[in-house]
């Protein structure tokens, strides 16, 4: 969240590191070294970016790992983190229904709920879900159409 231009820019340079790193190791860097790139760029250069990253992913070392990196360029490794626009009206939702060790399907249906929650209040939150489920298989994308998203309350 913050300022997408802010945020895109971060992320081409992260991307650009992360390409030569890859090819100096021969491997795919750790989730934890992805997220330290993008904590040095934001946090040395806080004066000048309104960017806050999540960096979420897998790698062989130590499994699925979310890190936050709020505004001002702190590190913050989280079971779960949220961000946006839309992120001040799930805290509640988040905190009562997350749970360590959930399934795929478990984790699918809180990211859904949360985000569907979320859009309902928030004009900015868009209107579909572009979900990302990454594990030890790699990357699988699912898009929800605005008209399959959960219900909860219709006025």
């Amino acid at each position: 969240s913050g300022s997408a231009a802010d945020t895109q820019i971060i992320s081409d340079y992260c991307r650009y590191y992360l390409s030569m790193h890859h090819i100096e190791l021969g491997e795919d860097p750790r989730v934890e070294t992805t997220a330290r790139l993008f904590n040095q760029l934001c946090y040395h250069n806080k004066e000048m970016l309104m960017a806050s990253i999540i960096v979420g992913g897998y790698d062989a070392r130590k499994g699925g790992q979310v890190f936050s990196i709020p505004l001002g360029g702190a590190l913050i490794k989280q079971p779960f983190t949220i961000g946006g626009s839309g992120s001040s009206y799930i805290y509640g939702y988040c905190d009562a229904n997350f749970k360590e060790g959930m399934s795929k399907d478990e984790c699918i249906e809180f990211v859904k709920n949360a985000l569907s929650l979320a859009m309902a209040r928030d004009g900015s939150s868009g209107g579909v879900i572009r979900l990302v489920v990454i594990d030890k298989d790699g990357a699988s994308r699912q898009f929800i159409h605005g008209d399959k998203l959960p219900q909860f309350w219709v006025g």
